[in-house]
């Protein structure tokens, strides 16, 4: 009778892993592989999940996937050794324990099929006795017994010892459990070190970018995302050449030793052959075995951080705060080629374009400045928004001038705003531009763009892939698909928290809607174009391939305003518009009364009107809804104010106060453009009085901020920031100084790092100092920036 325990089931594992009821899981798990996404089964499946959020769910489905993996490879390894005859139930026990594909892969080791290595060819030469007597008795002298083996294939007792040697290192080699450990030590105990590849290198301009990384170690476990990504690119640009320290080699020979069997403390003429063994078994096979997985752990380690980077980012910047339905002029800034202008309405609307050209070479200052007064009067133009590129502050003075002259004249002047023009040329020469804007040339979209994204971030921002907004650390060094689908979960869970208006939005933004494809969204236009607004949200059930499962899914994420049900502009699902009947028979009062009336709503108690399909979590999030119907969980719309006369680098002094707006957050700090063309870097250790781990805790993309001038080097064009607004300030840094030390390194040597040079490898064993935070450019050349 077989007694071998089976392998957890998934939903145990997830369970334990989110430490959440076994239940819940197997519920989630359902509603997944049914087609329910993640915003739909955190707002509306609530009962069924037992409360599970969103952020538990992402979780849940991307671990969900891995483990279905790991269990698909379990299964074909287990099949794959059974056929071999081999399968016992200490190595069925194994596998079913492993946790990790890795693990899996180290006990399949010795059972993959594989070339003739040469321990295999020494064992068809009748070897392997011989390896296995040296091993059982160091007494026993390797010359004069490997003589015993000599034959055709073996030529003399050297031959002979090197094939017994080969099957003892491959022995030492396939023992999942010795490899297992090795790694582990290696990372725990490791040290990354780096260096120019060569002179050569390190002198031309690419090198130059990684100069901060030309005598740097760190400890693995230690290195933050961003250094370890740098250090990468630069061994793949052939800049840097990286050198992986596991530490003393004499403890890692020693685990091989135990491995094999082998005291090494035994005195005898076989123990020096075995001591040699023992230490090839590590320096040719494991050693490397090692290094190579470290290097491929710290790089999904340092992926994983730079795609949550990027993710909260994205987040921020899509959940900005909107200016709303007003009418907008959006300028997208140029010397040579002028500002493009165009107009759009409160709904997005295009209403007019044309092109000025007040600044180089063509100075039609006076003339742009009628033209763009003429159309905030024609258009009666609410807000202008300029794009933060090339002439933006020129452009931003022009702007300037204008509101100020509209106000003296005593009209209502426009408010101004610097939006960011990432991603704006993407969407311009696109094909969905192209679509949606036919009359217009492409560099006229991008003015559109611009002051669409000031009235509703999210809603624009959307119509552009993800990795192409700019608000990524390193994003072109990790994995494409593990970002796109970080990032595509991003942005679906910010449609759907804030709601679709399902009369206006756009085929982009409906196709991020719950249960809605591209090609769905595509269909719900097309319907909408030839039959009018929808007035309900059952009228969607009349649009071609949406069905009752596709319905379920996304009703309760659409909004309609000024329909037929008032509900419909609600977060409120269809599907629970009856509990809604109910609450009004009890109150007495029609919906139009209730909707909004804090005391009554208040007053109800949820447990009253829950049933078998509808529970109090359910009715808690109807009767919210109702006292806010449709609320946008989007902060209030407010503006940086850019100094006057603070327009580039060379204008700032240490010690100058300056309002500025976050672009982008990173591991190290937070970028913020204080309108000089160039953005400044707040270092996590200028970012608080107190230790920050995480500088999201502090600032998030497109906040508002104050921030103090700390450093300036006007000829590499680097500002170093201080959200701290007491902070004393130095004098200027000179582009040759020498960069400061990232004050949120490693001070001291750490474990592994300052060591003996026994069984080392290669180089200078200090621990240098981490790369420069204080300055944004160095860490823009190296990866990071829009």
């Amino acid at each position: 009778m077989n007694s071998t325990p089976a392998v957890l089931s998934v939903n145990a594992r997830l369970a334990a892993e989110l430490a959440v009821a076994e239940h819940q899981v197997a519920a989630a798990v359902g509603l997944l592989d049914e087609g329910s996404t993640v915003p739909f089964i955190a707002r509306y499946r609530k009962e069924v999940t037992g409360s599970l959020d969103d952020a538990q769910l992402r979780l849940l489905e991307e671990r969900l996937r891995y483990l279905r993996e790991l269990d698909e490879r379990r299964a074909a390894v287990l099949a794959a050794i059974d056929e071999q005859g081999k399968l016992t139930d200490d190595l069925r026990a194994a596998l079913n324990a492993a946790d990790t594909k890795s693990r899996v892969e180290d006990i399949y080791l010795p059972y993959k099929t594989k070339r003739r290595t040469k321990a295999q060819i020494a064992r068809e030469a009748g070897l392997e006795p011989l390896a296995d007597r040296l091993l059982a008795d160091p007494s026993l002298n390797p010359e004069v017994v490997a003589a015993e083996y000599l034959g055709d294939d073996v030529a003399d007792s050297a031959a002979a010892l090197d094939g017994a040697r080969f099957i003892l290192i491959e022995r030492a080699a396939e023992d999942a459990d010795l490899v297992g450990a090795t790694r582990e030590k290696f990372w725990t105990d490791g040290v990354l070190r780096t260096a120019p590849r060569t002179e050569e290198a390190a002198k031309t301009p690419a090198g130059q970018k990684f100069r901060d990384y030309f005598d740097y170690s760190e400890p693995l476990e230690k290195m933050p995302s961003h250094r370890v990504l740098a250090a990468l690119r630069g061994d793949k640009e052939e800049v840097l050449s990286l050198t992986f320290d596991g530490g003393d080699d004499d403890a890692y020979q020693a685990m091989v030793a135990r491995s094999l069997g082998v005291d090494l403390s035994h005195p005898g003429p076989a123990t020096t052959w075995l001591a040699t063994t023992v230490r090839w078994a590590w320096r040719v096979k494991l050693m490397l075995t090692a290094e190579s997985d470290a290097r491929m752990r710290l790089r999904k380690k340092a992926e994983d951080d730079a795609v949550a980077v990027f993710a909260r980012n994205l987040n921020d910047l899509l959940l900005a705060a909107p200016a709303g339905a007003r009418t907008t002029l959006g300028l997208d800034p140029g010397f040579r080629t002028g500002v493009k202008v165009a107009v759009v309405d409160g709904t997005g609307k295009v209403v007019d374009t044309c092109a000025i050209f007040p600044h180089q070479p063509h100075k039609q200052w006076d003339t742009a400045k009628a033209t763009l007064a003429a159309l905030v009067t024609r258009h009666g133009v609410d807000l202008i928004a300029i794009g933060n590129g090339t002439a933006s502050r020129e452009t931003d003075a022009l702007a300037t001038e204008l509101i100020a002259e509209i106000g003296k004249a005593g009209g209502p002047a426009p408010a101004k705003a610097i939006v960011s023009e990432a991603g704006a040329s993407v969407y311009s020469a696109s094909e969905y531009a192209s679509r949606e804007l036919p009359q217009l040339d492409v560099t006229l979209r991008g003015a559109v763009s611009i002051a669409r994204r000031l009235q509703d971030p999210l809603a624009e921002l959307v119509k552009i892939d993800p990795k192409s907004i700019g608000v990524g650390q390193y994003q072109h060094d990790v994995n494409p698909a593990t970002l796109a689908r970080s990032l595509d979960a991003v942005v679906e869970d910010a449609v759907n928290a804030v709601g679709v208006d399902l009369n206006t939005a756009s085929v982009p933004l409906l196709s991020r809607v719950s249960g809605v494809s591209t090609t769905l969204a595509e269909s719900i236009v097309a319907h909408r174009d030839a039959t009018g607004p929808f007035p309900t949200r059952t009228a969607l059930l009349d649009v071609p391939r949406l069905g009752p499962k596709a319905f379920e899914q996304c009703a309760g994420f659409l909004r309609i305003s000024d329909g037929d049900d008032p509900l419909d502009a609600s977060g409120v699902h269809p599907e629970s518009y009856p509990v809604v009947r109910s609450i009004l028979d009890r109150s007495g009062v029609q919906l139009a009364e209730l909707i909004g009336d804090t005391r009554t709503l208040r007053a109800l108690r949820p447990s009253e009107f829950a049933d078998d399909r509808f529970g109090v979590p359910t009715v808690t999030d109807i009767i919210a809804e109702l006292e806010k119907p449709g609320r946008d969980p989007r902060p209030a719309f407010a503006t940086a104010t850019f100094a006057a006369g603070v327009e580039k680098v060379a204008d700032l002094k240490p010690g100058m106060v300056l309002e500025g707006v976050v672009t982008n957050v990173a591991a190290f700090g937070a970028f913020v453009d204080v309108g000089v063309h160039q953005d400044g870097l707040v270092h996590v250790s200028a970012m608080s009085k107190t230790f920050v781990s995480d500088p999201h805790e502090v600032v998030k993309s497109g906040q508002v901020v104050k921030v103090k001038v700390l450093e300036v080097d006007t000829d590499r064009q680097r500002i170093g920031l201080t959200l701290r607004l007491d902070d004393e300030v130095g004098a200027p840094k000179q582009s040759t100084q020498r960069p400061q030390r990232d004050r949120g390194s490693n001070k001291s040597p750490q474990k592994g790092q300052a060591r003996s040079d026994k069984g080392g490898r290669g180089g200078d064993r200090r621990a240098a100092p981490a790369p420069t935070g204080s300055m944004a450019d160095a860490l823009r050349n190296a990866g990071f920036g829009r």
